[in-house]
């Protein structure tokens, strides 16, 4: 069972914590992480994009005029797609994009992203990580202590000093540990992660 050390907001080490060789030491599984990411990204898709046909147009479906002896080529209607509003002919169509992916194969996709962060050693501990005002500056500090850029932050307890103290900073998110999701976890370079996270995560993804 591998373990880390676990700091304060002073990048002082207070200690260690065990982890599961479940979570953070489990098979790297590159194939659910690319599908789980896939899924994710596709379901994010509105899929509002639309023309209408000919058949939805505003318009009669008179004949503009007669078939012969006008010199014209003939004409079946004015919502025909030559016709200035006319229909579109092979346009856009609105499309569902929703996909699923059962719990398991989704579970053990975040899996497979925290044991490839344990294993490059992007994943720091923290004991707690809390706020009594609000002040970017203060957490801009935090965040340079550590030396931690592009960061992703889980933590137990969505406070609101420090919701507000990070939304300003670039590359940083923060997010509580039941809204884990595969794209954040590949999109940032490192993890932080506060003690009490790390249990629940241990608590909602192991098998």
């Amino acid at each position: 069972m591998p373990s880390i050390a676990v700091f304060n907001m002073n990048r002082q080490q207070v200690g260690e914590v065990q982890l599961s060789d479940e979570i953070f030491n489990a098979e790297v599984k590159e194939h659910l992480m690319h599908l789980a990411l896939r899924i994710q990204l596709a379901n994010r898709r509105a899929g509002t994009v639309g023309s209408k046909t000919r058949s939805e147009v505003a318009g009669s479906g008179k004949k503009p005029f007669k078939q012969k002896g006008t010199g014209n080529a003939r004409q079946g209607c004015s919502r025909a797609p030559q016709y200035p509003g006319g229909g579109v002919a092979f346009g856009p169509q609105s499309k569902e994009y929703n996909l699923s992916m059962n719990k398991k194969a989704r579970n053990a996709a975040l899996r497979s992203a925290l044991s490839l962060q344990f294993r490059n050693e992007r994943i720091t501990v923290l004991d707690k990580l809390e706020f009594e005002t609000i002040s970017t500056k203060e957490f801009a500090g935090f965040m340079k202590r550590f030396e931690i850029e592009r960061s992703l932050i889980i933590t137990d307890d969505f406070s609101n000093n420090l919701h507000l103290s990070s939304r300003n900073v670039p590359h940083i998110k923060l997010l509580k540990h039941d809204a884990l999701n595969i794209h954040d976890m590949l999109k940032y370079k490192n993890i932080i992660i506060t003690q009490g996270a790390v249990q629940s995560v241990e608590g909602a993804l192991q098998k």
